[in-house]
């Protein structure tokens, strides 16, 4: 996430002073570029790996703070949220073995951060979105305490207007309002970072643009979000709302959300992606600066550039500019951040190895690729790959159709094979990691494709089993290592099953697949819908989906035995249903849930959260699940005062 020393900015002056400082900046920058100061004669790679922590159930562990009291190593570091840690690899020259030399220093650092989680009681795991993450986890109770974190939460926020508003839809939908950008913890990622000289960054850098698509449609590995099945690679989709402060009541003005793919290949420099973002896009956060940048250069030192790079680290792009200094030289490199987190080093290795080969092998088939390609198809195929994975359409070079599956095995390994060879890369590098790419692309097994057949196999049990099961796998098939087109499906046997009914909560329960009448509707209505669908309980709501009321089976029938049967009855729900019903939030613990339900002598509890209807939860939905807890109970002689309460509540049912 970058610098922590920051804050959020809004004093005018201070804003004037920032603006002025990006200017020389980029002066700077452009200077440095015409007298050619930049490093041009070493090619190197680094890399940044983003992780999950989780504990034994499989579900998000808030834990860094416990791990970075014990850490020393400073390439372990915080990330947005409790439960997420990233490291960064030392870079390494391109060529050779450099990829499993990375490889082999990845895992090291893995196994580092596990030894420091399992102090912890908690394992790493490597997913583009955590399966089992609920929405509860991110409140801002679980932001890491960092100046940057709270000063971005607060800026983006402000400019926002307010909460945002989440919609994705896949075969599943999404729909959700939160009031932070802690959503943007959901995500991580393996970024991939290539250094490249400043003549040859345009043509490096729409390379890269262009080949993002194919490289994404290989390696997704994100498909669930709140148990929702949606994109192949949701994190594109969640990433860019997180942080978007565009507004939605601009009629047909074009605004570019600050998490953007680009909107033009580059022309001559990189200067013209830092002056874009500048132009576009506000300053979120400041700092303290070193002296001026062109009297550092004046003065026969490298600047820092550290105006730019703060702003530039709030500006998203999918393929972002980076400057840097090593060894005292300044360098220019591009990095990758479409590469979701996982699921093996392996896997993540050979998908980055696929993009250095495209980008490099592309370089030596097209002196241009702005001459042959449209952009736009390279962004409709970004968004493409995201949604369907290796089930994309694309839009190729010179206007052709091709198949995301068949393009990669016919056409872009070969020319993969052929960057990595002439840029000497190691034959068994190139083999042992394009191999693994093949064998994933001919299988059609990638990450996603292995946690939605996963979830599809599994019969029976609760959404929150099966997610666990999923998430359990993963992270059991991680430390074994074998790339993910080799893996067995997940089972619910690899599930965790809670050794009591306190350690559930009410989502992990509750029925979603809601229907609901409002008020005015008839009761005859109603009836027929109960009969039809089989309801004991139906929920009215307004148009705002706030919850209103609820009707039962049993108030029902006995509405309808004082009237006489043989005639319609289109007297309004409302006027008999219970008004102002008792309800709970979706993160309160499933023990509290039943007490209640015993104590009140009620059968269905309807869920609410900020004011919004949600869910629902009876004994049907957690009975069964109640009663194998409780049997697990007395076979281990545990105090059985709990089964009281459960037993009781299946007899409470009568009435809401």
């Amino acid at each position: 996430m970058g610098e922590q020393n920051v804050s959020e900015e809004r004093d005018p002056r201070r804003l004037r002073d920032f603006a002025r400082r990006l200017i020389h900046d980029v002066r700077a920058l452009e200077r440095m570029l015409d007298e050619e100061m930049f490093e041009t004669d070493t090619r190197r790679i680094g890399a940044e790996q983003e992780l999950f922590l989780v504990d034994h159930r499989g579900e998000a562990a808030p834990v860094i703070e416990g791990i970075m009291e014990r850490n020393t190593d400073p390439r372990i570091v915080t990330e947005l949220t409790k439960f997420n840690a990233e490291f960064n690899m030392d870079p390494l020259v391109y060529g050779g073995d450099c990829f499993s030399t990375m490889e082999a220093a990845t895992d090291d650092l893995l196994a580092d951060v596990r030894t420091l989680a399992r102090e912890e009681g908690a394992e790493p795991i490597l997913v583009g979105i955590l399966p089992t993450a609920h929405l509860a986890n991110f409140s801002m109770d679980f932001m890491t305490p960092k100046p940057r974190y709270y000063a971005l939460n607060d800026a983006i926020t402000r400019l926002r207007g307010g909460a945002g508003r989440y919609q994705i839809r896949g075969l599943d939908e999404l729909f959700v309002k939160h009031d932070s950008i802690m959503l943007e913890g959901c995500n991580t990622s393996f970024q991939t970072h290539f250094q490249v000289t400043p003549d040859e960054f345009p043509r490096f850098y729409n390379i890269a643009q262009a080949v993002a698509a194919p490289c994404l449609a290989a390696s997704t590995n994100s498909p669930l979000l709140f148990g929702k099945r949606l994109w192949r690679e949701t994190r594109i989709a969640l990433f860019q709302q997180a942080v978007d402060t565009r507004s939605s009541n601009l009629y047909l003005r074009e605004m570019s959300p600050r998490v953007h793919f680009g909107s033009q290949w580059v022309q001559e420099s990189v200067t013209e992606i830092f002056k874009e973002d500048i132009s576009r896009f506000r300053v979120l956060l400041s700092t303290e600066f070193e002296d001026n940048p062109l009297q550092q250069l004046d003065e026969g030192r490298i600047p820092n550039l550290s105006a730019l790079q703060l702003h530039n680290g709030t500006v998203y792009r999918w393929n972002r500019a980076c400057y840097g200094i090593t060894d005292g030289k300044p360098h220019l490199r591009i990095e990758n951040r479409i590469l979701p987190s996982g699921p093996t080093v392996a896997d993540e290795m050979a998908n980055a190895v696929l993009w250095y080969g495209l980008v490099t092998g592309m370089a030596e088939h097209y002196h241009d690729v702005a001459e042959v390609m449209d952009f736009d198809d390279a962004h409709h195929n970004f968004i493409a790959a995201a949604r369907h994975g290796l089930a994309s359409q694309f839009s190729w070079i010179d206007g052709s159709k091709r198949p995301a599956r068949s393009l990669l095995l016919e056409t872009l390994l070969p020319m993969a094979r052929d960057g990595l060879d002439k840029s000497g890369i190691s034959t068994d590098d190139i083999d042992r990691y394009l191999g693994i790419i093949e064998a994933r692309v001919a299988s059609g097994q990638t990450g996603s494709q292995w946690q939605l057949d996963s979830l599809a196999a599994m019969n029976g049990g609760t959404r929150t089993e099966r997610l666990s099961g999923v998430t359990r796998g993963m992270v059991q098939r991680q430390i074994e290592g074998e790339p993910v087109h080799t893996w067995t499906l997940a089972s619910l046997g690899e599930a965790y099953t809670p050794g009591h009914i306190r350690e559930t909560r009410v989502e992990d329960y509750m029925n979603t697949d809601l229907m609901t009448v409002h008020e005015q509707e008839s009761v005859e209505f109603v009836a027929c819908m109960m009969d039809w669908q089989h309801l004991r309980h139906v929920l009215i709501e307004d148009e705002n989906h706030h919850l209103v009321g609820i009707i039962s089976h049993r108030r029902l029938l006995r509405h309808m035995a004082e009237r006489d049967g043989t005639e319609s009855d289109d007297t309004p729900i409302g006027s008999i249903m219970k008004q102002d019903p008792i309800s709970v939030a979706p993160d309160m613990p499933t023990l509290e849930a039943v007490r209640l339900m015993r104590e009140k002598q009620i059968g269905a509890l309807p869920v609410v959260r900020e004011g919004q209807l949600v869910g629902i939860i009876t004994e049907r939905e957690f009975m069964d699940v109640a009663h194998n807890l409780l049997d697990d109970d007395d076979t281990n002689g545990t105090d059985d005062s709990n089964v009281k309460i459960a037993g009781d509540a299946s007899k409470s049912a009568s009435e809401s």
